[in-house]
């Protein structure tokens, strides 16, 4: 029942909306006689009642209404309204009723069969899918095939059944897995369905099918990016073959930030130098390659990449939405302002600070504020900077006792440090991060028994810790005590993150502590060359020079001195013995 004069009016609105050939009435010409509307009466009221259950209430008797109208017209919008009201009551069998209606009267509709398709998927009607989805594939050719293959995926992103879903889809693409053009997206299209299904294997396999078509396809390297572990070399295998090629730079950026999250830092270095000799303009090449030259301590070739990042970056027409371009400026100016601290240069320091315009990075920027204080001697009013900021959750406290440890640690007051870390651990016994810093403090001031003490409680809460299996491991090594628990401990550590150039130091530690130095040499050489670092340099340069290979040792001492002449371990390796560079 029609309540008002406006419900009225709002429906007839809506049916006014199919004005297509069974409600279309085009205009005349003044002298010709006006065309009649196909709706008569009858289907008027029919449409009528339809709406006004459908939005009242009975939406199964509206829907059937409609049904029944579009049915008796062939109208592809009414076969659509039918499919909606099915499908805004959550009723998918009737949904796929109307769906199936709707694609026998009109067959060329790809509405229809799209509709069809994604009704059967929700529906898990797998085996009722092959034939409308080869259908939807059939009609599409030259680039929009490659588009439609790529989405396929997110089509089945709801769908309960990976597996059937990655089945459905390898039988449906059957007839295109061997064509030279488009045979290399199918398979990676059936390898990301495969990764869905947690078929790792699978998916191996699909992009090592697809890659052997045509080696300079993206998508089969793409899928391979996305299986890259140490437990799947083959996958990288393929990522490699296809940048020894043109790749796109944002291929190659994307291996790039594999490799670091690999933390093979020297390889990710070339792989981003690549893209910034192909492509100057690609901003985030320059931020990354900027942070890494910092990393090595190559202060001056950082403060020209990440100066170029920033000029490209500010440089942009319009500015972006995404939070990318933001988060991205905020770490080259960090960055920038810490080499410029470095040199003691510390009003350019303070100016890049000043650029950073972001509420969640307040503590970080007073941060480094505060140290910038604290090397002008003034580590009291650097602590009061970093306590006098606003907390409003535990998060913002957390942050806050971790810049001012940072702080201490930094200008070397290991005492004040390890008093703080212990008042704060006695607050939040289980941040085993913080349980971790007490431990390094607690070496720091030849606490050995207490530094052990803490780790193997963070190895006991936290098992999959390995900071802690190295930190223990090394500390062993180093005082060349129970050499092969710290060897078992170390080759834990190398579990959880294999390949680490740090932990790598630390075994070669215990392989020179043990007198295996062939071993030792070995080891740190391969470690050194995946990350320079001073303490690495310190190590291989001692067992360089305890093997006679005295003038390699100098030179590879220089090299970390130039890495970073503050280094405790080098230094204390020169005093010990008693080189001068």
């Amino acid at each position: 029942m029609i309540r008002n004069k406006r419900a009225a009016a709002v429906l007839l609105l809506g049916l006014a909306a199919f004005s297509g050939p069974v409600f279309a009435q085009t205009a005349a010409p003044a002298s010709e006689t006006p065309a009649n509307s196909s709706m008569n009466g009858e289907l008027f009221y029919q449409l009528l009642l339809g709406e006004v259950n459908a939005s009242g209430g009975e939406p199964g008797v509206g829907y059937q209404l409609i049904l029944d109208a579009a049915r008796k017209t062939n109208d592809a919008r009414l076969f659509k309204r039918a499919t909606d009201i099915a499908l805004q009551a959550r009723s998918g069998e009737s949904a796929l009723q109307a769906a199936r209606a709707w694609r026998e009267a009109i067959p060329a509709s790809r509405e229809a069969n799209r509709y069809l398709l994604q009704i059967l998927i929700g529906l898990n009607r797998f085996a009722d899918l092959p034939e409308p989805l080869k259908r939807e594939l059939g009609t599409i050719d030259g680039n929009g095939l490659q588009q439609a293959l790529n989405n396929l995926p997110r089509l089945f992103a709801r769908s309960s059944d990976k597996k059937q879903s990655a089945l459905v889809v390898e039988q449906a693409l059957t007839e295109y897995l061997g064509n030279p053009a488009i045979g290399p997206s199918a398979w990676a299209t059936i390898g990301r369905m495969r990764i869905e299904a947690a078929d790792s294997a699978g998916a191996l396999a699909a992009a090592q099918r697809g890659h052997a078509i045509d080696p300079a396809a993206e998508g089969p390297a793409i899928l391979a990016l996305a299986l890259m572990d140490p437990k799947l070399p083959a996958a990288e295998a393929i990522v490699r073959r296809h940048v020894q090629g043109r790749a796109r730079a944002e291929v190659r950026m994307d291996y790039a930030r594999a490799l670091l999250n690999s933390q093979r830092y020297a390889e990710s270095a070339v792989q981003i130098k690549m893209v910034t000799d192909e492509r100057p303009d690609y901003a985030q090449a320059w931020l990354l390659r900027g942070i890494l030259e910092q990393q090595n301590k190559q202060a001056q070739a950082a403060e020209q990449s990440l100066t170029r990042y920033v000029e490209l970056e500010t440089g942009k027409p319009t500015v972006s939405d995404s939070e990318e371009p933001k988060r991205g400026l905020t770490q080259a100016y960090l960055t920038l302002s810490e080499i410029a601290a470095q040199r003691k240069d510390f009003a350019v320091s303070q100016a890049w600070l000043a650029r950073i315009d972001s509420p969640q990075d307040m503590v970080n920027v007073q941060s480094r504020r505060a140290s910038l204080l604290a090397r002008q001697g003034r580590l009291d009013e650097a602590r009061a900077l970093i306590r006098a900021l606003p907390q409003s959750n535990a998060a913002d406290e957390r942050m806050k006792f971790s810049a001012e440890v940072q702080l201490l640690r930094d200008n070397k007051q290991y005492r004040a440090a390890y008093d703080l870390l212990a008042e704060v651990t006695k607050r939040r016994p289980d941040d085993l991060d913080f349980v971790y810093d007490q431990a390094m403090m607690a070496e720091k001031l030849d606490s050995l028994a207490e530094m052990e003490r803490l780790l193997r409680q963070v190895i006991a809460a936290k098992p999959e810790y390995h900071h802690a299996y190295n930190a223990l491991g090394y500390s062993l090594a180093d005082r060349n005590i129970r050499l092969p628990e710290a060897r078992q401990l170390i080759l834990k550590a190398l579990e959880f993150a294999p390949g680490d150039p740090f932990i790598s130091d630390s075994l070669a530690w215990v392989e020179f502590r043990s007198g295996n130095l062939p071993e030792a040499l070995r080891i740190l050489q391969q470690a050194f060359k995946d990350k320079p670092d001073a303490e690495i340099a310190a190590h291989l340069g001692e067992v360089l020079w305890v093997m006679g290979d005295k003038s390699q040792a100098v030179v590879v001492w220089k090299q970390g001195l130039e890495l970073n002449a503050e280094n405790e371990t080098l230094l204390e390796t020169l005093k010990r013995l008693r080189v001068q560079l």
